[in-house]
């Protein structure tokens, strides 16, 4: 695929970014236009304005201000929204929920707006789990689907190796699938085969879990 900036994150509690996080956005992202973001929760207006504005500052915390900014959810015409994202500098797909976020995507055509744009894209939580070529929501079924197929990497966002139940879950389902497990204030950044852990990070696969490496993915 292109040598565009893929950045997936787990959360950021804070809402601020991590100054290891930013210093790599800051890098990757020397052009900043226009920032579009893909709600999760499509229905939720006022929470998508709050979140939208909220993740908006932790970029500005760090000097990286566009001339734009826009939130696509179920106000937007589909037409304009697809229009939007292919013309987008950057591409945020938020968190919450995967399942209607997904949905968004793929009633609005932003599945291929995003393969058509060169824009960087990112996303937190619901979002990261999506640009997945197969997606894992555990909070709905242990089961895959088909995501927006960015990379080979499936994340599950919000770990906490403490977790015992969840951890026998994503061993199980490893089997099949191998998954990269990720603590809050972590990222992972690809740029075609270049691949940058940040944090804490996990690869789950073959029912063992070790600290992520990136010889672990392949592109």
């Amino acid at each position: 695929m292109e040598r565009r900036l893929l950045g997936f994150f787990s959360g950021f509690p804070s809402r601020r970014f991590p100054r290891s996080v930013a210093g790599r956005l800051a890098r990757g992202m020397a052009c900043r236009e226009s920032l579009v973001f893909v709600s999760a929760w499509p229905e939720d207006y006022r929470r998508n304005d709050s979140d939208s504005a909220g993740m908006y500052e932790m970029f500005l915390e760090y000097g990286m201000d566009f001339s734009q900014r826009h939130v696509v959810d179920r106000r937007m015409e589909p037409e304009r929204a697809a229009r939007l994202v292919r013309e987008a500098s950057c591409v945020f797909l938020m968190g919450g929920h995967p399942g209607l976020q997904m949905k968004l995507i793929r009633d609005a055509g932003l599945d291929a707006a995003i393969w058509d744009s060169a824009s960087a894209v990112l996303g937190v939580s619901a979002g990261a789990i999506n640009m997945a070529k197969r997606s894992l929501d555990t909070k709905e079924s242990p089961v895959p689907y088909e995501g927006l197929g960015l990379a080979g990497i499936t994340v599950k966002p919000h770990f906490v190796p403490g977790d015992q139940a969840l951890l026998s879950l994503l061993l199980s389902i490893s089997m099949e699938l191998p998954i990269c497990a990720m603590e809050d204030n972590s990222a992972i950044f690809a740029a075609g085969e270049e691949i940058t852990p940040v944090g804490s990070v996990y690869w789950i696969a073959q029912g063992e879990i070790s600290p992520f490496s990136p010889q672990n993915l392949l592109f």
